[in-house]
């Protein structure tokens, strides 16, 4: 059979520039692997609730790997990769040093797809289904996750240097928000994120004593009996700046809009946190979220799909790693 290109089939010939454009062959599907690995989302679900029955903490770090996972380069599982002989990757950068947690999970969730279906499930799209596995056992939203993620061959510990920091004034973090393509409705709504989890004493220590250089002085935006219990959990010295303290200390480990009703009361563990019930851009969405529980979960799901997308490698770019922590 032949096929004429001729201008008698101009809407023919449209057509078939169309389908082959690599944007249309390259695009993220919510079934992309319904075929090749109709299992997968069972054997996430499986490990991440079996990781989250041995340690509850690890739903929120999950959920932080995939952050910073996205926001370092893109979301192409770069964060999991060691150092090699090419490369620095981005586990000793220092927001990730000692802090970021939960390759043993992934590691789990690879080897038990590679069983299953070997070389179809990429690591970014492991780690993308199990931070949402993660919020949804925890009591948060679940949202439609789409796949087809390749993974990286590369790594960089410089850009992950460069992460959202609790030290950063709320306009730095706003601005790299809005780098990678979010929206500054996109920082309120992601940093409610540490509903749950913990954070090292080091991360708000300077709000509790000696604040803005003042012997003795603690952030007077804290409640001031908050402040006497962390001073307690976290004693000014060296040696406390490990210890850990829940981002909520009222639902530690469920997911839900206790964040926001912290804020409201000023009991916002860290300062980039508190600083958004003190932004005009920001303040009413704090509000909004700690009255409307719903209203925060429908939000945070459609945050969490939009992050999903950045910097994705899809069709032929990248590959489908065997092993989550080397290139093949």
């Amino acid at each position: 059979m032949e096929y004429s290109t001729s201008n008698k089939h101009p809407l023919f010939l449209l057509f078939w520039l169309v389908f082959l454009s690599p944007l249309v062959l390259c695009q993220l599907n919510y079934r992309f692997y319904d075929t090749s690995c109709p299992n997968l989302i069972n054997i996430v679900r499986s490990n991440v609730w079996s990781a989250m029955a041995n340690e509850s903490r690890i739903a929120a770090s999950l959920l932080r790997l995939h952050f910073h996972d996205c926001f370092v380069i893109g979301c192409d599982g770069s964060v999991l990769l060691d150092d090699s002989s090419t490369f620095k990757g981005e586990k000793n950068a220092l927001p990730n040093r000692n802090s970021i947690r939960g390759f043993e999970v992934i590691d789990a969730i690879k080897s038990a797809l590679e069983k299953a279906c070997p070389s179809i499930v990429s690591c970014a799209d492991i780690l993308t289904l199990a931070a949402r596995e993660a919020v949804y056992l925890s009591g948060g939203p679940f949202w439609s996750v789409p796949l087809g993620r390749r993974d990286g061959t590369s790594a960089s510990e410089s850009e992950a240097n460069e992460l959202p920091s609790p030290f950063e004034p709320l306009q730095n973090i706003t601005a790299k928000f809005i780098n990678k393509g979010l929206q500054v409705n996109d920082v309120a709504v992601l940093s409610g994120a540490h509903t749950f989890g913990f954070a090292q004493c080091f991360t708000f220590k300077p709000r509790l004593f000696n604040f803005g250089g003042s012997p003795g002085k603690s952030d007077p935006s804290l409640d001031s009996s908050f402040v006497q219990i962390l001073q307690k959990l976290c004693p000014n010295q060296d040696d406390s700046d490990n210890k850990l303290a829940p981002l909520d200390s009222v639902t530690t480990n469920r997911f839900d809009n206790m964040y926001y009703r912290n804020l409201v009361n000023n009991s916002g563990l860290l300062q980039s946190d508190q600083a958004l019930l003190g932004d005009n851009t920001t303040a009413s969405l704090v509000v909004n979220y700690s009255r409307y529980p719903f209203l925060f979960l429908r939000d945070f799901a459609a945050s969490m799909e939009k992050m999903g997308r950045i910097g994705v490698l899809t069709g032929q770019q990248g590959e489908i790693r065997k092993n989550c922590r080397v290139i093949n």
